[in-house]
């Protein structure tokens, strides 16, 4: 059984050989640990760094593409290379590579397909009062979304096995930790988290330079991915409220009809024809993004498919 752990990176020399000389080469229950370096167009020596290092695999885009691009690159290439389990970890040497043993666990003992690692954010020293109650609020909203238990959605340390790997598509350029969790609980994968440790900071946070743009992006990227893969729950929620505003104003104005023969009230009859009328439109938008998303289950079913057998030609070679 082969193991992957992937690396994205961006203009990371100072931190790659460090995170990659971490990384065990030998884990029981395994028959070969590789490293594969995703390098997101760095302008540094980070490729020759991580080649110094005892790189196996780099990647390397011409220009900047995003976390999220380079990501999927990496599962893709780490298929291609044969990978049973994949593990992501950060170049900025966040995690513990000796903690990859224990992420790994419940997909070699067969129960989760996808194990998250959970840094216990309220313990971490340089995470700021604010940015924990954002990681929390945000792994809580991530929670309800996906119906997963996953503590910590934001951990960038990951494992996954090969049929997890294969289901995944990521659409999003801003990161993929939301949308895949998302993508998992919906596609109904087992998703299990273990608690990992943190090596002390090296650099502040390329993705949380501001916590008003963080936070705006990730809303941004959950809604969106939300309404995605359930797109009839999030329309007919809007329609369903508008139509409720819509029967509420006609109340209203059949009360002030029956009471005092409707004078001055058809302002309310106008506007509940205006809400009701927009949320019937709402939910027919709902009905159709609902065939929409019916049909990405089949175009994901088609990649998955077309994944497998392009991985199945690759270990035949």
């Amino acid at each position: 059984m082969k193991l992957i752990v992937q690396i994205p990176c961006l203009n990371e020399e100072a931190n790659i050989g460090a995170t990659i000389r971490d990384i065990p080469r030998e884990i029981p229950g395994l028959d070969r640990v590789e490293v594969l370096v995703i390098d997101d167009g760095s302008t540094d020596r980070t490729i020759e760094a991580a080649r110094e290092a005892g790189a196996d695999h780099v990647v390397s885009f011409i220009n900047r593409k995003g976390l999220a691009r380079a990501f999927m690159a990496g599962i893709d290439t780490a298929l291609a290379r044969g990978a049973d389990i994949i593990v992501n970890t950060d170049a900025d040497n966040q995690y513990r590579g000796e903690d990859i043993a224990v992420l790994i666990g419940p997909i070699l003992r067969g129960e989760a397909d996808i194990v998250v690692g959970d840094r216990e954010v309220e313990t971490i020293v340089h995470f700021s009062p604010v940015k924990k109650t954002l990681q929390k609020l945000g792994s809580w909203v991530v929670r309800k979304l996906s119906h997963t238990a996953v503590p910590d959605a934001a951990s960038g340390f990951r494992a996954y096995n090969r049929e997890a790997a294969l289901s995944i598509n990521v659409v999003s350029d801003f990161s993929y930790t939301l949308e895949t969790l998302i993508q998992a609980g919906t596609g109904r994968l087992a998703v299990g988290h273990v608690p990992i440790r943190t090596n002390p900071q090296t650099r502040p946070s390329r993705l949380f330079t501001s916590t008003s743009g963080y936070l705006s992006r990730s809303v941004a990227t959950l809604v969106r991915i939300y309404t995605m893969y359930q797109p009839l729950k999030v329309f007919s929620a809007i329609g369903g409220f508008s139509i409720l505003i819509g029967t509420i104003l006609s109340g209203r104005f059949l009360y002030y009809l029956i009471t005092e023969g409707g004078r001055g009230k058809v302002q309310s009859l106008i506007f509940a024809a205006v809400f009701l009328i927009v949320g019937f439109q709402i939910l027919v938008i709902g009905l159709l993004a609902d065939t929409i998303a019916s049909n990405r289950k089949l175009t994901d079913n088609v990649l998955y498919r077309v994944k497998k057998l392009e991985s199945r030609r690759e270990d035949d070679r």
